[in-house]
């Protein structure tokens, strides 16, 4: 069951994992899903993954490492997920993957909390690729007719598909991913967008791994059943986990900095007012769920916070707006998380 984040305040991290992303130096030549070749020598792993609602719980107990490269045509992402049980049921596109084991890639161009995509894929190569304008936690519909134009992808086991019997040890993959198709969430303003990001741009960036215990029966894998013989909910693991089981919360997610050599660029420094309206948000959901509706009182709701940065909230009885300034700058967030600065709206 999804969880109601409206009437929950997650723990918004103030520092949320970075990874800084070389350019690459060479092509890929075709994808084979093989990780040892030149290509990605160049790409650092990233930190290992979490459980998705933190630490509090186990962590993972198969390992997964991700890498990430681009340059002017496209971003590339290399994965490799340790695995024992290497099978996958999914063939059609666009169909459910996360019914499989799977690997998820979220971005978000601009962190505003809205508009971003995912790509989801199994052992099989089977890929969902989807458009959000909205977190899943206000109920809207996936734009699953959008597609990743270009899309390269593949897939390198070591082992036997759906075989238990088979020596398995992991599977790769390795995506492609062309600019062309990010340009329904442009970095900036201009028209056309540019393509490919610039050296120091950031972006808002997550995987995640879908993993599910299973049980040989009849010399195939079967979900692993509860006592209502229902099968077992999966496990959910996340490079910057999000403190919900719900991997759609952008403003969770890590940073992807865009570099020529691991440069250290500076994440934004309006972040610390974004945090601030983050948290307003969360707090007028539950105000309004405790009292049937918002609040204009942001003293009530952040306390001392509120007027270190001038925070002023208003509201209707449905409706409210957040906004505070920095350096300057005049940034504003409403009901439905959407955060922007200015007249970026």
């Amino acid at each position: 069951m999804k969880p109601n984040h409206r009437v929950h305040e997650p723990i918004i991290p103030v520092h949320p994992p970075v990874y800084r992303a070389l350019r690459a130096e060479t092509k890929p030549g075709p994808l084979d899903g093989d990780l040892t070749k030149p290509f990605w020598q160049r790409g650092e792993w990233m930190d290992d993954f979490h459980d998705i609602e933190g630490d509090s719980l186990p962590k993972p107990w198969k390992r997964t490492r991700v890498k990430v490269l681009w340059d002017d045509e496209a971003l590339y992402v290399g994965a490799e997920l340790t695995e024992d049980q290497i099978w996958a049921t999914v063939t059609e596109r666009d169909d459910v993957i996360f019914r499989d084991n799977d690997f998820e890639v979220f971005l978000a161009p601009e962190d505003c909390g809205h508009r971003y995509y995912e790509l989801e894929m199994n052992a099989l190569n089977t890929v969902w690729d989807l458009y959000m304008e909205r977190p899943q936690r206000d109920l809207v519909r996936r734009i699953i007719a959008w597609d990743i134009r270009g899309l390269e992808s593949a897939v390198k086991i070591s082992g036997t598909l759906n075989d238990p019997a088979a020596d398995n040890r992991y599977w790769s993959l390795e995506l492609k991913l062309p600019w062309f198709s990010f340009r329904e969430c442009p970095k900036d303003c201009v028209k056309p967008p540019r393509m490919a990001p610039v050296p120091g741009e950031v972006w808002r960036m997550d995987f995640s791994r879908v993993e599910y215990d299973v049980d040989v029966i009849g010399g195939k894998y079967e979900k692993r059943k509860g006592p209502d013989g229902r099968p077992l909910p999966e496990h959910n693991w996340l490079w910057a986990p999000t403190g919900v089981i719900d991997a759609h919360m952008p403003e969770m997610w890590g940073y992807l900095i865009f570099t020529e050599n691991g440069e250290d660029h500076p994440l934004p420094s309006e972040d610390e007012v974004k945090l601030v309206l983050r948290r307003l948000y969360y707090r007028e959901h539950i105000y309004s769920c405790e009292h049937g509706a918002f609040t204009s009182d942001a003293r009530a709701l952040l306390g001392e916070e509120a007027d270190r940065y001038g925070v002023k909230a208003f509201v209707t009885p449905s409706l409210f707006e957040g906004c505070a300034e920095w350096q300057g700058v005049l940034w504003h967030i409403d009901q439905d998380g959407y955060l922007w600065s200015g007249e970026e709206r």
